[in-house]
């Protein structure tokens, strides 16, 4: 729960907008509604900011220095050729490994003014609740702000940010890229069952108690009815609700999957799944338990709504549709 919940997840519970998304469209080919839409939005998005949604100090065309202040953010900006002119990120950046070696200007919630003027930059990249602008305006640090929480707000901000770095071009691309492959990967699913899914973001480590779990309306829940699932969770408000163990045999779900520990640097990724696992394999009243049909999950993709969003449902579709493991 440390790595996923403190780390990434200060972007899902403290900051939980970044997986909040009610937007649920299925994807279908190039018909779909979601493609369709996620279209409509960046043109929506060009009418309402032709200059983009900049601070009120100007942005160079091309900005060559690049604070990212988010993992989204930061992993938007690799994918759209944009890597090599950031030159700061949050301490909760960790993909590509490129920024590893990058200064680090704080966390998402509290970013650092001061480290990011040191770094000297002519832009910044911030998500839209944050407080910061106001210390950049006085700073005289340009900064562009975008919005990710949902399927389509993903859209939205690719195409924010290339903007706020002269690659409009590039945002586009991986925009049609995204829509179709995800549009392959429900087709695929089509014509199968669609079971009843469980996905638990959070817990204490080693026992089932605290138990945070995607709940309706929420980005992971639009992720798994696109791999071919049903959210187990469909009667509360909250989209990343805290439940009980008794709600769980409650819900008797098909499958569960654990997400509550990202993975780290130097660890073991099959022991830190199969570690995910232990706590519920006692629990034999659970049809996903007798069934096999209990996973840990590692990936950073499934907490970082982003351009790795097609990695994320594909591993939720291999759980969803793959084979059981041994209780």
């Amino acid at each position: 729960m440390v790595a996923g919940l403190v780390t990434v997840l200060v972007p899902e519970l403290d900051r939980c907008h970044h997986l909040r998304g009610t937007d649920r469209s299925p994807v279908w080919g190039e018909s779909n509604p979601l493609i369709r839409m996620g279209s409509l939005i960046a043109l929506v998005t060009l009418a309402l900011f032709p200059f983009g949604p900049w601070g009120p100090v100007g942005s160079p065309a091309r900005p060559a220095r690049i604070v990212s202040t988010f993992p989204s953010a930061t992993e938007t900006l690799f994918a759209l050729g944009a890597g090599d002119r950031v030159v700061g990120v949050s301490n909760y950046c960790r993909y590509p490994p490129a920024v590893l070696s990058l200064p680090k200007v704080g966390t998402y919630v509290k970013p650092d003014p001061e480290k990011i003027a040191l770094l000297r930059p002519d832009l910044v990249i911030l998500e839209r609740s944050t407080t910061l602008p106001d210390r950049l305006s006085a700073l005289g640090i340009p900064y562009a702000e975008v919005k990710v929480g949902s399927l389509n707000e993903i859209y939205s901000m690719v195409v924010d940010i290339g903007r706020a770095v002269g690659l409009p071009d590039q945002a586009a691309t991986l925009n049609h890229d995204i829509q179709s492959r995800l549009a392959v990967i429900q087709a695929q699913t089509q014509g199968q069952s669609h079971p009843t899914v469980l996905v638990i973001l959070g817990r204490t480590p080693g026992e089932l108690t605290n138990l945070v779990a995607v709940g309706p309306g929420s980005y992971l829940a639009e992720l798994v009815e696109i791999a071919g699932g049903k959210n187990a969770l469909t009667k509360t408000p909250v989209p990343y609700p805290r439940i009980s163990l008794e709600t769980v045999v409650r819900l008797n779900p098909d499958i569960i999957l654990d997400a509550s520990m990202m993975n780290q640097a130097g660890e073991s990724m099959a022991g830190l799944e199969e570690g995910l696992r232990k706590p519920w394999l006692a629990h034999h009243e659970l049809s996903a338990v007798r069934n096999g049909m209990v996973f840990g999950l590692t990936s950073e993709s499934l907490v970082t709504p982003g351009p790795r969003v097609v990695e994320a449902v594909e591993l939720l579709r291999a759980r969803i549709h793959g084979k059981g493991q041994q209780p």
